[in-house]
């Protein structure tokens, strides 16, 4: 096939949307559409990357310097470089928000092993690949499954193990989760968590698990991102007089729960009211989560929280 043919049958492809926003890649600020990687990249290619995301509500980062300094904790375990200091992070992460307009915004900044010079395959060869970008606020739930509370699933995929791979570390190794996403889709429920190697609770696509019994809460304690949607709703909990524990949440506990709920930067505290179909407590939004919810946006109005993305 000649390389004009080729060009015919690639016009025949459906165009991709690409959502409204910026991306700083190769040193410039471009529209979503124009941000692309080598197909070398050791990112695309293998995984090798980190990355982390901050959201803007309202004008304002929500807790930024935690997210940046996890980014770059998660950097220094991959041995990787970032080009940038950590202010020079800040500000594309700013500019990225300030040039896409958006208000509310979901802001992603990604460091892959990148390429090597010459192809080599070892790892030190490899020229670190920085990026970040600013692109509407998205949910992990969507507006009813938030209102009602998600219906969760328990796959029977175990989850990578973190003695493989570091779950601290943010990362791409996803395969397991979309494994156990398709059997929650299956099975008829709106989204899922995996089981640990000892077969107890860890944690879900994007997001981690809180298990609220007798007014006090569990989330799983070690083998899971330590999300900092996770550490916020640990905060809030102190702060509401909450008991809350990091420990051993095994598939029992969780099923036997008053209320359960997830956090996520996509999206904050999120209620699931049924796993795998079967109502917890009345299948209503519990009490305790409400609480969490409300003080968890009450937050992003506060300066010790939040940082201005236009000062």
């Amino acid at each position: 096939m000649s390389p004009d043919e080729t060009r015919r049958e690639d016009s025949r492809q459906p165009a991709i949307r690409y959502p409204d926003g910026i991306a700083y890649i190769d040193g410039a600020y471009v529209p979503m559409s124009e941000a692309k990687i080598s197909v070398l990249d050791w990112g695309l290619l293998r995984s090798d990357a980190t990355y982390d995301v901050v959201h803007v509500w309202r004008g304002r980062f929500f807790r930024l310097d935690a997210h940046v300094e996890r980014f770059l904790a998660s950097i220094a375990k991959l041995r990787m470089t970032l080009p940038v200091d950590r202010d020079g992070l800040i500000e594309v992460l700013r500019q990225c928000v300030i040039r896409s307009g958006h208000q509310d915004a979901y802001v992603e900044m990604v460091l892959t092993r990148g390429v090597s010079p010459t192809f080599s395959r070892d790892p030190r060869d490899a020229v670190n690949n920085f990026f970040a970008f600013a692109i509407p606020f998205g949910w992990v739930a969507n507006e009813e499954q938030r209102a009602r509370g998600l219906d969760i699933h328990i796959a029977s995929i175990p989850r990578i193990s973190p003695a493989s791979v570091d779950p601290t570390v943010k990362n791409y190794h996803w395969l397991d989760l979309v494994a156990g996403l398709f059997e929650a889709f299956d099975a008829d429920r709106e989204n899922v968590v995996l089981l640990d190697a000892d077969g107890n609770i860890s944690e879900g696509p994007g997001f981690n698990l809180f298990a609220i019994k007798d007014g006090r809460a569990l989330t799983p304690g070690s083998g899971v991102l330590e999300g900092i949607t996770r550490r916020t709703a640990l905060d809030l909990c102190a702060e509401l007089g909450i008991p809350v524990e990091a420990g051993v949440l095994g598939v029992e506990r969780l099923r036997s729960s008053d209320e359960v709920f997830i956090t996520s930067t996509a999206g904050g505290i999120m209620p699931v009211t049924r796993i795998d179909g079967v109502p917890l407590g009345d299948g209503e939004p519990g009490p305790v989560t409400g609480r969490v919810h409300d003080l968890y946006w009450a937050k992003h109005a506060d300066p010790a929280w939040t940082t201005l993305v236009e000062p």
